[in-house]
């Protein structure tokens, strides 16, 4: 039997093929689930809605997390489309690119605030309107990066947002766990995206990482739906309030090998 037969999944945050959305989708598809998708502006949905075709998902919409108004109207579309869900996806993040470069004391007011709207509290907006849909609990799950524990080039603003949106997966967990909800995070390493084509010097973080990692390689978006899956899926029914690494192991390193210069 397939693991998530019978469930139905609400994942927000595809923008292009290559998003991390977008493999969950596929996986959870893949895995029986009934899908429903949103972007978050109008530019995508030429790239979204026929991705959506492709996986046959007849609930696809457009969803600004910054207008509770959008989020109000996205799940009443999914009440009436759905009637319940099970799982609730959150994929989305953004902070303005010129946060994401020089130093993090320069941090604007302004973006300070969109980081922090979109990549944090939106998880915690969408969680309160997906309760209500769950009344025979469920699943959420949302992504973030090591870049809220340690300080990383460049991840600057958003580093301090996933650090808020990892302390939102606890409290939501605690929270919502009497309602038979988990609420767990992935710590995915990095992966080319479009999110991540906006952090400076992406390129040789990728390369770095994918060197010093235990496993010698970097991980793609397919091994991070898979430990989506496992979250999601009954497999998953006792975790909550976790932060699930998939990254290769970077994260369990304390120092990269010295230089031969030290030897």
């Amino acid at each position: 039997m397939s693991l998530l037969a019978g469930k139905k999944a609400l994942v927000f945050g595809v923008a292009n093929k290559y998003s991390i959305a977008w493999a969950i989708a596929e996986m959870f598809k893949q895995e029986g689930a009934d899908v429903g998708l949103s972007y978050a502006i109008p530019q995508l949905e030429k790239r979204v809605q026929p991705l959506a075709e492709e996986l046959g998902v007849t609930f696809v919409e457009k969803c600004d997390v910054t207008s509770d108004d959008e989020i109000d109207a996205v799940f009443e579309k999914a009440g009436a489309h759905f009637s319940e869900i099970d799982i609730l996806v959150h994929a989305i993040a953004f902070a303005p690119s010129n946060e994401l470069e020089g130093r993090f004391y320069n941090t604007s007011r302004e973006g300070f605030r969109v980081a922090m709207d979109i990549s944090a509290y939106s998880y915690v907006a969408l969680a309160q309107r997906a309760l209500n849909l769950m009344p025979n609990g469920g699943s959420m799950v949302t992504m973030t990066y090591y870049g809220a524990e340690k300080v990383v080039p460049h991840y600057n603003v958003m580093g301090v947002a996933k650090a808020a949106l990892e302390a939102s997966t606890r409290y939501l967990a605690a929270d919502l766990g009497p309602h038979n909800i988990r609420v767990n995070a992935i710590s995915a390493g990095p992966i080319k995206t479009l999110a991540a084509a906006g952090i400076a010097g992406f390129r040789k973080m990728l390369g770095y990482v994918g060197e010093r990692a235990p496993l010698r390689r970097n991980i793609d978006q397919e091994e991070v739906a898979k430990t989506a899956l496992w979250l999601c899926s009954d497999l998953g029914s006792g975790v909550t309030g976790e932060i699930v690494y998939v990254d290769a192991g970077y994260h369990i390193l304390g120092m990269p090998e010295p230089p031969e210069k030290w030897e």
